[in-house]
């Protein structure tokens, strides 16, 4: 019988961020998984217990027939989410890699990068939440935001913002059906055989260490998490979990019934955000608080003060649901380093200018997201007309229409499937304290790859591409309108010269206008009656713009940019 005063959960960030939202590769399934164990292993050092970048390309590419760009994707995303590594760090290898101008320099730097095996392996097989079919998406039904069981379902064709509910992505009781269900094939896929007669299997320390990657849990008399290898060998736990003190390894088939009978669902996942977590008053810009409480609003909320200090990193959680008409600015203390769902925000302009750990974008229409710089990913499904403005590690884009993205980006930006019309731009904005927030969040201003995006799905034709470059015709650089401590300046990164370009020449012909009213002689009541009619043609442009509500949203200075609410 397993011991009752454990609890193990299903992690939310490596299924919401490292997983990618279409179908996988036909090939990328669990029996060439498994091979790529055995074909590792037999390898020696370059493929176990560090699977080398080399040796994954050998089998991607020669084996499986994976282009390398995927390649170099999957390798690249499971190496951020399971590996420890400093802001600085980050920074700096971005930096060697975007000073490399000749490729085989360039491969040679790829080349010594490792990951663990067998992280790697639950990472590649985690894709296969995709794979699920309709019926088995049918059953396992969805708890947020919709109820209906149709919400949870995949599309067969990898589009990921199924009809009536939020993609399997973002679905906390997907990720923990799809651990129930397969649980018993991750164990064997990283078990050892003990030979003999027997042919036992067993699960070595290293092992369950790497399935610590997406489980962690705690005793129910404690708020203190712990990891999943420690929980395991806790001297009251052991006799359950199937511990060995002889060869110092678990049982696999004892420690995966063991799992299976802890496992409960996530207390930091969106749902429980929902039911149970603080309501943040935020106020609208431009709206006096009592009116904001008068009538119904969006709705603000967050786990933070429930979440331990130690493991805020993809525990810590706000979510923003149906903002509508409204302008929200917000740098606070609740906001930076937490995963950040907007979920059906309408007309609406939001600030977050703090250092963020991921965000989601979802449902949204006619909105412009204004985001501090992104540690991990930036991901948006099922959006329409929606402009984001965002300094991010990962960025990838699925079911959505008409919407502009202007990115400072190292990694290219993935484009998956059910897109039309999506933009790209560099990113063209600043705040005063972005350079800093940059360092937090392990951000520097090189390589960016905005216009190198990765196109992944089965409706992509390069003869009908969904993505396009913005022109520098249409390209203006953006304005925070508030007031912040800080030192930076400008946009930190330099703008591609086409577009320096054409603001320079703008920049010319505003200088030249100035001279000419200037040298015009003009006395001081045709002064006044000049200025009154460029005002009121302004005016009129800002009414068929639409700009005229945005700027009527500001009215009121930012009142709350540095509260630590």
């Amino acid at each position: 019988m397993a011991s009752k005063h454990v609890s193990i959960w299903v992690k939310a960030e490596p299924f919401s961020y490292g997983t990618i939202p279409v179908a996988p590769h036909p090939r990328l399934n669990s029996t060439n998984i498994r091979k790529i164990v055995v074909y590792s292993k037999n390898k020696g050092s370059a493929g176990f217990p560090r699977l080398s970048y080399t040796m994954w390309q050998h089998i991607a590419c020669n084996k499986l027939h994976l282009s390398e760009d995927l390649a170099w994707m999957y390798f690249q995303t499971c190496q951020f989410f399971t590996q420890s590594i400093s802001p600085v760090e980050c920074i700096e290898k971005d930096e060697k890699l975007a000073k490399i101008k000749d490729q085989h320099d360039r491969n040679k730097m790829m080349a010594s990068e490792s990951v663990d095996l067998y992280k790697f392996v639950i990472f590649l097989s985690m894709q296969q939440l995709y794979r699920m079919s309709l019926r088995t998406s049918l059953v396992a039904g969805d708890e947020w935001p919709s109820t209906s069981s149709s919400a949870t379902t995949c599309e067969l064709d990898g589009r990921s913002t199924p009809r009536g509910g939020t993609s399997k992505s973002l679905d906390d009781h997907s990720h923990h059906m799809f651990i129930q269900n397969n649980i018993g094939e991750l164990t064997d896929l990283i078990s050892d055989e003990a030979g003999g007669a027997t042919s036992t299997k067993y699960l070595s320390l290293e092992a369950v260490e790497a399935l610590g990657f997406v489980l962690i849990g705690k005793l129910d008399n404690s708020s203190s998490l712990i990891q999943l290898q420690d929980l395991a060998m806790l001297q009251t736990v052991q006799q359950q979990s199937g511990y060995q003190k002889t060869n110092k390894m678990f049982l696999t088939r004892q420690f995966t019934v063991w799992l299976k009978e802890c496992l409960v669902q996530n207390p930091y996942n969106v749902s429980a955000c929902i039911a149970s977590g603080t309501r943040l008053s935020w106020p609208f810009i431009g709206e006096d608080v009592k009116s904001e409480l008068s009538h119904k609003r969006g709705k603000i909320a967050t786990n933070a003060p429930t979440v331990p200090k130690e493991h805020i990193k993809g525990n810590k959680m706000i979510i923003m649901s149906q903002i509508s008409k409204q302008t929200i600015a917000r740098s606070s203390g609740t906001l930076e380093m937490s995963t950040v769902k907007i979920h059906r925000s309408h007309h609406s302009f939001l600030y977050l200018l703090s250092p963020l750990r991921s965000v989601t974008i979802e449902k949204c229409r006619n909105t412009t997201l204004i985001l501090g710089p992104v540690e991990a990913t930036v991901h948006v499904s099922g959006c329409e007309n929606v402009i984001i403005i965002a300094p991010c590690r990962n960025f990838m884009i699925s079911g959505s229409t008409l919407c502009t993205l202007y990115l400072l980006i190292p990694n290219r930006p993935l484009i998956l499937s059910g897109n039309d019309t999506i933009m790209l731009a560099p990113y063209h904005t600043f705040y005063p304290s972005l350079e800093e927030h940059m360092l937090k969040a392990g951000l520097g201003i090189v390589p960016n790859k905005w216009d190198q995006p990765l196109c992944i799905g089965p409706d992509h034709r390069e003869d009908q591409p969904v993505w396009q470059i913005l022109t520098e015709s249409e390209f203006y650089p953006f304005s925070v309108p508030f007031e912040m401590q800080g030192s930076t300046k400008s946009i930190p990164c330099s703008l591609p010269a086409h577009y320096q370009k054409e603001l320079n020449k703008r920049q010319k012909q505003i200088d030249t206008w100035q001279h000419m009213v200037k040298d015009a002689g003009l006395s001081r009541e045709q002064r006044k009656e000049f200025q009154t009619l460029v005002e009121s043609r302004f005016h009129i442009w800002l009414s068929e713009t639409g700009h005229k509500r945005e700027l009527d949203s500001l009215v009121v200075p930012l009142q709350a940019v540095s509260e630590k609410k």
